[in-house]
């Protein structure tokens, strides 16, 4: 009896004390994501804290300027305007994507789907997501040429059907490169935006529409109740992504414009590269990639509360 009761007692011992191993093994599996993270986010972001409080130019001997670097950025001109452009930028990358894109998956999803078949909406789904799986330097060699104000495809064709009045040098002029640019970054960002709320929408109950259908709603009115309803958490999502990567945006400025003319289209990633890798203000250039990387993350951080409220309210 005595034997039993101790095997019994030791019996969970044994069996917690495997669990324990086993659970402590599995975390050697984070080692290598946890090595990668930290040499490619954390080693690189504590250097370029750590170059922003120094006047460097790439070479010789770090002098330390305490914070100097963040005093004249807030007092550089350039740098305000970087950010003012962002905004432009965040309008091309996140706005006007995720409202086309909400309207145009809503489209193939509940009109071209139903009536021409699943293969016609799969085909233009897969058309509007070409320009993201395009390489950016294709892209923007593409672009830069259709751009050309001489022999460019598009003030070849206004010139030819009589229009010759509106062609423009459309990167070349302060005031219009920037919408020249926003046309790009929409044109890029529209087939993701597309894809996610697609994905979405796949999900939802086909019951909800034809019932709405039944009750005499029509197209319009399905989608403002139902559709747009029913998306609020990938809306969300694709505001989150596209508004950080138009805060981040680097190679569409860089193939197209290099931030120019002067400063119409400079953004705080181009900034950042070009004290850099041009002026050899290194500790300059890390100041502002520091300014960036809160921003970004402030952002991030906001908007993920917002799609944490938005996901509640729908399970509501």
């Amino acid at each position: 009896m005595t034997s039993t009761t101790q095997a019994v007692r030791s019996g969970p011992v044994r069996r917690r004390t495997g669990t324990s191993e086993r659970t402590a093994g599995y975390w050697w599996y984070l080692a290598p994501g946890a090595i990668g993270f930290a040499a490619v986010v954390l080693v690189p972001f504590g250097m370029n804290i750590w170059y922003s409080f120094h006047s460097w130019s790439g070479v010789g001997t770090m002098t330390p300027v305490g914070l100097s670097n963040y005093t004249t950025l807030f007092h550089d001109a350039t740098f305000w305007t970087s950010f003012r452009n962002s905004i432009y930028f965040i309008v091309a990358m996140a706005i006007i994507p995720t409202a086309l894109g909400v309207l145009v998956a809503a489209v193939l999803f509940d009109f071209i789907a139903p009536r021409f078949g699943t293969r016609t909406g799969s085909i233009l789904r897969a058309t509007f997501y070409l320009p993201q799986i395009l390489p950016i330097a294709v892209a923007g060699v593409l672009w830069k040429w259709m751009y050309q104000p001489d022999y460019g495809v598009i003030n070849t064709v206004l010139r030819s059907v009589g229009l010759g009045s509106l062609a423009q040098n459309w990167l070349g002029d302060a005031h219009l490169a920037i919408y020249a640019v926003m046309n790009v970054l929409v044109w890029l960002q529209i087939g993701y935006t597309v894809v996610i709320f697609m994905a979405g929408l796949s999900r939802v109950d086909p019951a909800l529409y034809e019932a709405a259908e039944l009750d005499g709603a029509n197209w319009w009115q399905r989608f403002r109740t139902i559709t747009l309803n029913q998306l609020r958490p990938e809306i969300a999502v694709v505001l989150i992504t596209t508004s950080v990567a138009a805060l981040k945006v680097f190679a569409p400025i860089y193939m197209l414009t290099k931030g120019g003319p002067g400063t119409s289209t400079i953004v705080p990633s181009y900034f950042s590269y070009y004290n850099f890798f041009t002026t050899m203000r290194v500790g300059y250039g890390a100041a502002v990639a520091t300014v960036l990387a809160v921003v970004v993350t402030v952002v991030a951080v906001v908007a993920m509360r917002y799609q944490a409220r938005s996901t509640e309210g729908l399970d509501q």
